[in-house]
């Protein structure tokens, strides 16, 4: 029996770790069950839920459902499909898999479609469609992100699964599927389904020779895990390697996905060393892409590297705090009229490069000041310059 299938939710009330799109009273669920769901895009990683979400909207709006994949569609099936419906009462559910690969000539065939509604589209992505997507479409849909599935999700999927299956398996086996799968309520359920196949006590051994990742005391509980994250980024921040390095094993060995570190530590590179170090951003984003083309075991030698250059760069907060501040501003308030010659039809600007790279001019129309550069690496000469500058 696939379990996948078998445990696949059927309503909003089965669907676990995505409240803030299925529960009670959530905008999405509330569209959908008023029947007024517009064109939408989900986004989250795999296994999350996103394309048994759009089979749930399909079933509660009452609409044919029809399942493509970007990767593979052809522009005569989705006619074919259009065609079907054209002088229908009903109208299909269109969902697009992958979507963030839609070519352009297949996003400008959809179009027509979304403006005259003759069709409901969703589309679905482990990444962020709207980067991928025209204007167009994106002017005439909704974005929706889903979450990871939490550890207690999971540990609750996980119960049901056994209980209807009638297996029997230990906490430490519960606490291996759990930590193993990173969210990823399929790849839990696909190694509890083949680990079942085989007839055997479905022990941590077991299942590690299914998935070779490495058990660990860490961070298979929800709040270990939250707290070994939280450990790793606030030793960086302190510039202590061994004791980032010593999370950054936790978490590995504890079947952490290797992109879930890598995004952190992209955060961390803006947030918490910023123009301390211009070059940590590129290289935790090369990191990242890295360990998502390579997965473990040899991703664990480029997250070190990236805590190491890490720990070792000099720390600055500006920017963290400067966006803050200046988004606090907004929120309060401070709204600003533009000077004339800023705006686009400009008149009696002055463009820097004519007068040697600077030249003095009004930039706000009333002062304000939210950068406060600190005398930290890089920073301390960007803010010298600046100071230099506007002192002639």
């Amino acid at each position: 029996m696939d379990f996948t299938y078998l445990l696949r939710p059927q309503t909003f009330d089965e669907v676990v770790g995505q409240e803030h799109l299925c529960g009670v009273g959530a905008p999405l669920r509330t569209l959908v069950e008023g029947g007024n769901l517009t064109h939408s895009f989900f986004y989250g990683p795999p296994g999350c839920g996103k394309t048994t979400l759009a089979r749930i909207i399909a079933s509660v709006m009452d609409l044919p459902f029809y399942e493509l994949n970007a990767t593979s569609l052809k522009i005569e099936n989705l006619r074919k499909i259009f065609e079907q419906y054209d002088n229908a009462l009903t109208k299909p559910l269109i969902f697009i898999d992958e979507v963030h690969r839609l070519a352009k000539n297949q996003q400008e065939v959809l179009l027509p479609v979304m403006e005259k509604n003759s069709a409901l589209v969703i589309g679905a992505s482990t990444e962020n469609p709207y980067f991928s997507l025209t204007a167009a479409m994106r002017s005439r849909s909704l974005l929706f992100e889903l979450y990871g599935i939490s550890f207690d999700a999971l540990a609750d999927l996980l119960e049901i699964a056994c209980e209807k299956e009638a297996l029997v398996i230990d906490e430490a086996g519960k606490d291996y599927l759990i930590a193993s799968s990173g969210g990823d309520a399929r790849a839990m359920l696909k190694l509890l389904e083949v680990g079942s196949a085989l007839k055997k006590p479905i022990t941590p051994e077991l299942l590690k020779s299914l998935r070779p990742a490495a058990q660990s005391l860490g961070s298979s509980e929800a709040g270990v895990h939250y707290d070994l994250a939280s450990a790793l980024i606030k030793s960086i921040r302190g510039s202590d390697p061994d004791a980032a390095i010593y999370y950054l094993a936790r978490l590995i060995e504890g079947g952490e996905p290797p992109e879930f570190i890598a995004r952190r530590l992209v955060i961390l590179s803006s947030e918490d060393v910023g123009n301390a170090n211009p070059q940590a951003l590129t290289l935790c984003t090369s990191a990242m892409t890295s360990v998502k083309m390579i997965g473990y075991p040899e991703s664990r030698i480029i997250l070190a590297q990236a805590v190491i250059y890490l720990c070792a760069s000099p720390k600055s907060n500006t920017a963290y705090n400067a966006i803050n501040a200046a988004q606090s501003a907004v929120k309060n308030g401070v709204i600003l009229d533009i000077p004339e010659h800023l705006r686009q039809q400009h008149k009696g600007y002055l463009y820097p490069h004519d007068f040697g790279g600077w030249v003095e001019q009004k930039y706000l129309s009333k002062p304000l000041k939210f950068v406060e550069f600190k005398n930290s690496g890089y920073e301390a000469k960007m803010g010298e310059w600046i100071e230099k500058v506007w002192k002639k």
